[in-house]
């Protein structure tokens, strides 16, 4: 009988693009074309690069024989709206479609912005309403809903909702279905203020993807002046993305506690914000740890 991998596989997100594929300013096929000579074992796809659509998106994954390993996405269900709100369960969906016609069985999904004014209760229950509604929709389909413990989309004006711990911890208790977990981001643990094992420990069993990065404040820079600065769009200038293995994660207890629980999803890489070769090295690096911690892993 043949062999079956029961260990992860590394995939590259392009966060040093994200804004110019965003904006349409580079073609997200040529980013296709680059990120199959990076030496990762898939991609990771936004929906906000699809300025094709899917069928030439397909063609070039053919063409370089490259896996989709899951899909970025955003909601906004904590918006004060309720016809919003609405429209955000739509937009969650339509990625679900999304991630039917690309073969992934990952979508992630958020709380929204921690808008002004709202109450933890009303961003709770907002989001717990949201993923609900987008749950039934997803399991018809085969697809799972990763929540990520998120700082800030690209995008949006306020930082993430859930981004304090006990607030991400609460939904995600919230929420029992095989078609939701978590999706687990060291980086974005050590901006929310907290640690990042603490957090692993706590979600372990429900972790089904991850993001990988390093993650750096500018020389001179707080956590605290990093969050009164936000209330811009997109990422505030105090924050920097590095080269995965070189900053404060703890990649060895990030692998041992992750192969303690048997997780065999995808891992993918945020970075490369300082060149190519940096994404490259990201991609090797968290090779070298898996080959440590899951030993049997076969290619």
């Amino acid at each position: 009988m043949p062999m079956i991998n029961t260990q992860p596989r590394i995939s590259v997100f392009p966060k040093c693009y994200f804004d110019p594929l965003c904006r349409g300013e580079m073609d997200y096929l040529d980013w296709l074309r680059e990120a199959a000579t990076l030496g990762a074992e898939g991609v990771e796809h936004y929906d906000g690069f699809f300025k094709h659509g899917v069928g030439p998106v397909r063609r070039v994954l053919h063409e370089t024989r490259q896996i989709s390993s899951m899909l970025c996405f955003s909601p906004d269900f904590t918006h004060p709206d309720a016809h919003e709100r609405k429209r955000q369960v739509e937009r969650q969906c339509a990625a679900i479609d999304l991630c039917v016609a690309l073969g992934i069985r990952h979508c992630r999904t958020l709380s929204g912005q921690s808008f002004p004014g709202m109450t933890r209760k009303e961003g709770v229950e907002r989001t717990v309403e949201g993923i609900q509604r987008s749950l039934d929709y997803a399991a018809a389909r085969g697809v799972i809903l990763c929540m990520e413990n998120h700082y800030k989309d690209g995008n949006w004006q306020y930082p993430e909702f859930a981004q304090p711990e006990d607030i991400f911890l609460e939904i995600v208790d919230r929420i029992d279905s095989p078609y939701f977990g978590v999706q687990y981001d060291p980086s974005n643990a050590t901006v929310g203020g907290y640690d990042p094992i603490g957090l692993l420990e706590k979600v372990k069993r429900r972790v089904v993807t991850m993001h990988a990065s390093d993650r750096y404040l500018v020389p001179g820079a707080t956590l605290d002046e990093l969050r009164q600065s936000d209330g811009s769009i997109g990422y505030s200038d105090k924050l920097r993305h590095g080269e995965t293995g070189k900053g404060l994660n703890d990649y060895d207890a990030i692998f041992r506690i992750l192969s303690s629980v048997g997780f065999s999803g995808w891992i993918s890489v945020e970075d490369g914000v300082n060149g190519l070769d940096e994404l490259r090295r990201s991609v090797e690096f968290l090779k070298t740890k898996r080959a440590q911690y899951y030993p049997s892993f076969i290619p």
